[in-house]
Parts: C-alpha cells; structure tokens; sequence
C-alpha cells in the first residue's frame, strides 16, 4: 500500500464512500440506469404492522377524511380552473381564430387547414368550439365538407396541448415529470403520426367523406337527443359566476351574421323564462341566442349575475386577467392534487388501485385489458363530455406512479372516441336545416379516431407510440427543457412554418417540405439500424462520432440553456458533474458526511 501511494496512484474507494455517492445520487434525483422510474418503487409497501390504540385509529380516519376531502375539492377547482383557462383563451383569440377561418383560399389547402384546425384550438383551448366553428361554416355553404376534413384532424391534434401543459407542472421530480410527460407526449404523438397516414389518404381518395356519407344514406336522421351533462352541472356554479362567454359570437363572426359584439354575455335571457333558455344550455348549433338578441323589448331582458357584468373592460383585458388567475388556481390545484395523492396512495392502498387499473385478463384474454380501457376511457369521457379533462386528470396520476403508460394509451384512446359520440349527440340537436352537415362533420372525426386505433393500437408490434413517449420521457428527464421545446415545436412554430409555406402555394410546400420530411425519415432509418443493425450500414454511418458534438448530442445545448439559468447549482448539468466528481474522488462525500 506505501508503494502504490508513492507511486501516485489513487487508493480504491470503499464500499462505504461508494455507499454514500450512491445515496447522494438518490437525493439528487440523478440515479443511474440501473434505478427504472416505469417500476414505481415509491409505491412499496410502508404500513406498518402494529397495533395502535383507538386514539390513534380515530385520528387516522379523521386524517383520511380530511385527504379525501382536500383531493376532491382541489381536484373540482382545477377542473373549473381548466374551464375558466378555456374561456380566457377565447377571450384572447377567439376573434383571430374567426379571421383565420375566413379565408377560403388558404383553407382549401389540405396542409393549411390541418395547420389552421390546430392553431385555433390551441387559440381557444376547446376543440368542441372549434368544431362549432367547423359545422357552422359548412352548414353556411362557406366551407364544403371536403375542405373541412383536414380541420377537423388539425381539431384532433390541438386538443392534446391541455395535457403537455399540465404535465409541466411535475417537473419538480424527475422521474414524475418523465411518467407524466410520457403520458401527455404519447397522445400527441398519436394524432400527429394517424394525421401523418390519413391525411395523405384522405387528399387522394376522400375515404373519410365518402365512410360518412354512406353512413349517413343508410340511417334516417331525427333531430333529437342530448349528451349528459353532468361535468357542467357540477362547475357551472362556480366558472359561471366568474364569467360566461356567449359562443354564437365566435361562429357569428366566421358567417358573418354579427361582427363586433362582444363575447362576454351580459344578458341571460327575458322575464317568464326559466334559465334553461339561455344560449349556452340550447346546446352548440341551435337559435336559441339569435332570438334572444333580436328581441326588441330590452326592457324584459334579464341581466347574468358574474364578475365581469357591466364592466368597461375590453375582451382582451378580460381574458389575460383570467388567464393569470385561471393559471396561478391551475397550478396551485395540481400541487396540491399530487401532494395528496402522495399521501393517499400509499402501501397497500397505491398496490391495490395501481393492480386494479392496469391489471389484465387471465391467460389467453390477456389482450382484452387494453380494448375494455379504450371503452372505460371513451365511456368516461362521454359522462364528462370533456376530453381535457380526462386526459388532463390522468397525467397527474401517472405522474405519482398508480397508471403506468402502457394502460394510460389506451385511455386516451377511448378519450379521443368519447368526445367524437358526445358531438355526436350534440349534432344530434342541432336544428334541421344543419343536421345532415353537423352528423357528417361528427362522423368523419369518429372515423378519423376509429382508424388511428386500428393503425396504431389492433397490431401490438404497430403501437409506435409508446416507445416513442417513453424516449421523449427519458429525454426530458435528463434535459427537462426539451419539454419547452417540444410544446413550442409541436404546437406553434412547426404550424406556423407550414401555414406560411402553405400561403405561398402547394409547390413552394413540397419544394421545401418534401426534402424537410425525406431527410428526417432518413435520419431516423439511420439511428434505428445503429441501434438494431449496425452492420447493415457503411462503416462511416455507424456512428455520429465524426459530426460535431452539437450535432448529435444535446449536452452542449444543454451548457447553453443551464448557463443561463440565475441558479446554476440547481441544473441538472451542475449536479451531474458534481456527483461524476464524487466518483472519481469518493473521500469528498465521505468528509462531507463526517
């Protein structure tokens, strides 16, 4: 041992300094790969197993009660806080998503109206407002139903933002925020790649439009039905005392039929008129609020009791007040929901719900689990009548470990059916004269979801997505700003390119697109056979060790973005190289501990 130390070499750590790298690793958050975060480790069992007298049993209930409460209520307040955050997104940008549906020209572009179907509903953060504006414009003769079948797809895909939005709020933990956000990612990147195959399809042959006029010759059509309500009967009372919207304004502006009101209703209907006459509860397409407006007693009119009532404000004001508070009540909300589930869900309460949901049938039914979680998650949905709702609650709870992504794809799956059926219904009560026009847009975004499952869910081997989440988790997790990047991307500048190229004509978009999309297709052909056929490709190309560091590694970008950070020592960066250098030098941890 003299020797070896006079020669300079550097004495092995201990099993006891190793032990407190390893625990320091843990507490940073930063465990090695060995530690998967898909296990769910925190779910291990704690109860302890003694007796305890009755003091101590009652205060236990007491507690429980008092947890079950609090999880109800902060989970009732950030639903409304969900529908209040809609409304000021449709205070915010709903007369732009109004002017961006005028233009037929632009919208007679496959691409621009997949790009503008997206881009509104992430303006308005509502797709069945979207969808309103949809069928209102065909059943005007604005739109024919051919040129709003890309929309529609475009509706799909907007509507999976609600959920990347509220995994971010789980970014505290590591190994939470890359569940949650695996779970959001896999249902965006469902809509994206089903858009991917249909969207081409449907330019060519029309498959979708001719599936739902079939259907539609064959049945005989009654005006008629209503999907439950039972979601809005619980909010209302909160989020219509805070404010109410009067949607017919949006669509109005599109048909032209109103072109300055105002979207904040002031006036909820007349003298001798129960409340259910009031716009909103006559359903999305029906004339209740254009009789409403055209009375000419003003005298008789009966004024709506909210926050915002005779208030000078403007509609912009309004919205960005409710969008900071909406906000702030959101991600307080979603604290305290994931705290509380923490606290519930623990030892053999976490074990038994997490065995109940993502259980499967006994051998040879094993593969009925997942199509009975596409009924129950279409089945939930259909009661809420709110797909971001549904799927914005099971993000949280992946996030805390009880659903694991293999059975969250599936609920988002029956989630994307659900809220086809509830416009189903509504279309179903929309007057006569709209009928045909609102059962056909409704019957062609139930067949756009119908056959994504089929494509990416009936073949095991075909369910890309999963995989593909669960790389983007374990990227985030390790750079929790491509999250950032990644909303950003996928929701905004990634349209917005398209739309402009689209703007300057089809030939300028496949000039430049076509290449854009061959080269990506190519470079991911190139990093699977790296991985899985190394052999099948030119010595040069087995690797991107000859490109620059920041061409094929996110570790300079990432120097980049931490650098910037006021409070480096709470980046990842700054801790990984802290832990590396405990490694390498164990006795600087073990002094520490001393």
């Amino acid at each position: 041992m003299p020797n070896s130390l006079a020669g300079g070499q550097v004495p092995n750590p201990t099993l006891d300094a190793i032990d407190l790298v390893d625990r320091s690793l843990r507490n940073a958050g930063l465990e090695e790969e060995g530690t998967d975060p898909w296990t769910f480790s925190q779910l291990k069992n704690t109860d302890q197993l003694k007796e305890v007298g009755m003091a101590s049993r009652l205060r236990q209930v007491v507690s429980s009660f008092l947890k079950a409460c609090g999880l109800l209520g902060s989970l009732y307040f950030f639903i409304c806080s969900l529908d209040t955050l809609s409304s000021a997104f449709q205070l915010l940008g709903s007369k732009m998503a109004g002017d961006i549906f005028k233009d037929n020209v632009v919208l007679s572009n496959p691409v621009a109206g997949l790009v503008i179907g997206v881009l509104v509903t992430v303006l308005v953060q509502s797709s069945s407002t979207s969808s309103s504006i949809v069928v209102s414009m065909v059943a005007s003769k604005l739109l024919t139903v051919q040129v709003s079948v890309p929309v529609i797809m475009g509706v799909n895909v907007g509507t999976s933002i609600t959920s990347t939005l509220v995994s971010m709020a789980q970014s505290g933990d590591r190994d939470a925020f890359q569940r949650a956000f695996s779970g959001s990612a896999v249902h965006g990147i469902f809509n994206w790649l089903t858009v991917l195959v249909l969207l081409p399809l449907e330019s060519a042959t029309a498959a979708l439009e001719r599936l739902s006029e079939l259907v539609l010759g064959t049945a005989s059509l009654q005006p008629g039905g209503q999907a439950p309500d039972i979601l809005k009967a619980l909010t209302q009372p909160f989020t219509h005392f805070i404010i109410q919207l009067d949607s017919s304004v949006i669509t109005g502006s599109v048909t032209s039929n109103t072109t300055n009101g105002s979207l904040i209703k002031h006036w909820c209907g007349f003298r001798g008129e129960t409340p259910q006459g009031s716009s909103e509860e006559c359903g999305l397409f029906s004339s209740c609020t254009e009789r409403n407006s055209s009375a000419s007693a003003e005298e008789d009119r009966l004024p709506c009791h909210h926050l915002f009532v005779g208030s000078d404000l403007t509609d912009l004001a309004v919205g960005f007040i409710l969008l900071a508070g909406s906000l702030l009540v959101l991600c307080v909300c979603l604290v305290l929901v994931i705290k509380l589930l923490n606290l519930v869900l623990q030892g053999r309460i976490a074990q038994a719900v997490k065995t109940v949901i993502n259980a499967d049938f006994p051998f040879p039914f094993g593969w009925l689990g997942g199509y009975l979680a596409i009924l129950v998650g279409a089945g939930l949905t259909f009661l809420l009548q709110s797909s971001s709702v549904f799927t914005a609650a099971i993000v949280p709870l992946m996030g805390v470990g009880v659903i694991d992504l293999e059975r969250a794809y599936p609920l988002f799956l029956g989630s994307n059916i659900g809220t086809t059926t509830t416009a189903l219904l509504a279309a179903l009560a929309s007057p006569a004269d709209m009928l045909l026009f609102a059962v056909q847009v409704a019957l062609i975004h139930f067949f756009f979801n119908l056959a994504g499952i089929l494509l990416w869910y009936l073949v095991p081997v075909l369910r890309l997505p999963i995989p593909l989440a669960k790389s983007f988790g374990d990227l985030t997790a390790q750079y929790r700003w491509v999250a950032i990047v990644y909303l950003l991307f996928t929701f905004l500048l990634l349209p917005l390119a398209a739309f402009g190229l689209s703007l300057a004509g089809v030939s300028v978009l496949a000039a430049v697109g076509g290449p854009l999309v061959g080269m990506v297709l190519l470079l991911i052909l190139i990093n699977v056979l790296q991985r899985h056929r190394p052999s099948w490709l030119p010595h040069c190309l087995r690797s991107w060790a000859w490109l620059p560091l920041w061409l094929h590694s996110l570790e300079p970008w990432d120097h980049l973005v931490t650098g910037c950070c006021p409070c480096r020592a709470c980046s990842n960066a700054h801790m990984t190289s802290k832990v590396a250098h405990c490694y390498e030098n164990p006795q600087v941890i073990a002094s520490q501990q001393l």
